[in-house]
């Protein structure tokens, strides 16, 4: 491989036109215009990988070194974000080569609806533009590192750009999301929506939901019931609203229900401002069984006949538990008439002080360990 110096006066052309681009599209301006700057650093990282394969692995550091001399003033060149710059590029030009081939098309098609025609009919900023980075340049640079360097496909990178823009995340809350997969989750719960709901009610209700729900912001200590964990959610209402996803709006706990002569409870009521509807959900700290499903199916005609008024939309249910069988599921919901899904959801659990005096500990094990370990006489 050739190195640096035997072909300096190349890298010297080369870091002039460099240069020329950093000046020719103000970038000192666009830190305060962001599409420009990821559009930049797209630039920056096509450029580095065109040249790493021939000058060595050193490139980026003296590029660093000539770029924050030339710049000082300007963030945003130094090695750990030309790398970053490097690893953008190379997110969506490897993402692409691994899709499937396609015959090719007049126009690059956004993410999601690709198959991606050849990669050899398509110039780099094509791709750039068509296949993320239109969606990239809106939102900031931070939110990109988090998912470019997290997301495992086209497809992934585009939900998380997606959810950040519809939903104002912070840098947080979308490392948050990367952290519990939401991608993984959204939409995965079993549900009967396809048959109880009309398109496209039915289909924006499925991406509603989510398998498991992680509750992760709740600390259980057992034994501790359904109650518990209610209480324990709606005080931490704004982590749960977050994990249910946007448009819900909290109503009550134990919502109270009267029919005939007798008084019902419901654990947790929601409304759904873009569904336009109620959303029962009941909480089971167990496993799944048949007989929740048909009380929900109960509740759901309660708050219909009692609750929903002629503008609204069927009211759904959201049956959460520990744990479910998914064949089990799909058959107790078969013959349902209300629109309902089931999830399972996850919470930390820690040990009564009671319990963990009576594990040994780590020193406790390893005496043990060597003990295996000594010669019998």
């Amino acid at each position: 491989m050739e190195t640096l110096n035997q072909t300096d006066q190349q890298y010297k052309d080369w870091l002039i036109e460099l240069k020329s681009k950093i000046r020719s599209t103000q970038i000192k301006a666009s830190l305060a215009v962001n599409a420009t700057l990821v559009g930049f650093y797209w630039e920056l990282g096509k450029m580095i990988s065109e040249k790493e394969g021939a000058w060595g692995s050193k490139l980026i550091e003296r590029v660093a070194k000539d770029l924050q001399a030339d710049f000082p003033e300007m963030k945003g060149f130094s090695e750990r974000n030309i790398k970053y710059c490097r690893q953008f590029y190379q997110f969506y030009t490897t993402s692409i080569r691994q899709q499937p081939v396609a015959e090719i098309e007049n126009e690059i098609m956004p993410i999601g609806q690709q198959p991606v025609a050849q990669l050899e009919t398509v110039n780099n900023a094509d791709i750039f533009h068509h296949l993320g980075g239109k969606l990239a340049t809106q939102i900031p640079w931070g939110h990109n590192i988090h998912i470019f360097t997290k997301a495992k496909s086209l497809d992934e990178a585009h939900f998380y750009i997606q959810q950040t823009i519809e939903n104002g995340w912070s840098r947080d809350v979308l490392a948050l999301q990367l952290k519990s997969k939401l991608y993984d989750r959204q939409g995965k719960a079993i549900s009967n929506f396809q048959l109880t709901l009309p398109d496209p009610q039915s289909e924006l209700a499925i991406q509603t939901l989510k398998d498991p729900y992680v509750f992760d912001f709740l600390t259980m200590t057992n034994p501790f019931q359904e109650k518990d964990i209610e209480q324990q959610l709606v005080s931490h209402i704004t982590k749960f609203l977050l994990e249910l996803g946007k448009g819900f709006a909290f109503i009550g706990r134990q919502y109270h229900l009267f029919v005939g002569e007798t008084d019902y409870y419901i654990d947790l009521l929601f409304y759904h401002i873009k569904l336009r509807c109620y959303v029962v959900i009941e909480l089971k700290n167990t496993k799944f069984i048949p007989e929740y499903a048909g009380k929900l199916n109960f509740y759901l005609s309660a708050v219909d006949s009692l609750v929903k008024s002629d503008a609204d939309n069927p009211t759904i249910g959201i049956l959460m538990c520990r744990d479910k069988n998914n064949f089990e599921t799909e058959f107790a919901l078969r013959d349902i008439n209300k629109p309902m899904g089931i999830s399972e959801f996850q919470l930390t659990e820690i040990l009564p002080e009671e319990l963990k005096t009576s594990l040994p500990t780590i020193e406790e094990i390893e005496q043990d360990l060597k003990k295996l370990d000594e010669p019998t006489a």
